[in-house]
């Protein structure tokens, strides 16, 4: 059996006994997705076919829970889901332009994830913060007074994020350009 089969086994079977232990109770179907989502990291159209043949319910009740609520993904997600505010505000302060940066610079054509699967890009409404305008997320950080040539050097610290926790090595500050070797 391949690596990849046996980890979605072992997927599997932890759903088994998510639906095990809250299957058999009523008005738990958001919880066992959340859960399934956690295990998966997005519910596919299989899982929650396989999700409604346990719990003998029909696909489409399953398949309504999972599209009508926002919690729920039914494709992969990057590691970083970055929210770009189109409220009133910040569209009038070119948020639309920031969200087409980022979908130029990280090649997103036929989705929202990019091809490293280091980055999902959405719009989102209103955040709240409009006095920030523009205004975007990245997982639970706000970036305020955004702008469109910003967007390469925020993608520039993700991934400097992931290269240096690949390497065990601290996060090198801002302040330092990046020509500049961590040290110097």
């Amino acid at each position: 059996m391949a690596g990849g089969e046996k980890e979605l086994d072992e997927k599997y079977r932890q759903l088994d006994e998510i639906i095990e232990r809250y299957g058999q109770q009523e008005g738990q179907l958001i919880r066992i997705l959340k859960e399934a989502q956690d295990i998966f990291g997005y519910l596919p159209e299989e899982v929650q076919t396989y999700i409604a043949g346990k719990l003998d319910l029909p696909v489409s009740e399953v398949n309504g829970v999972v599209t009508f609520y926002t919690l729920f993904h039914t494709e992969p997600r990057g590691k970083y889901g970055i929210n770009v505010c189109l409220g009133t505000a910040c569209y009038v302060q070119g948020a639309r332009g920031i969200l087409d940066e980022f979908r130029r610079q990280l090649d997103l054509h036929g989705g929202d994830t990019s091809a490293d699967g280091l980055f999902t890009v959405k719009s989102t409404r209103c955040v709240g913060a409009c006095g920030l305008a523009p205004v975007l997320t990245v997982e639970d950080e706000v970036y305020g007074k955004f702008r469109r040539q910003d967007v390469a050097r925020l993608l520039r610290k993700y991934r400097r994020r992931e290269v240096t926790a690949g390497d065990q090595r601290a996060e090198r500050p801002d302040r330092y350009p990046e020509e500049t070797a961590p040290g110097h």
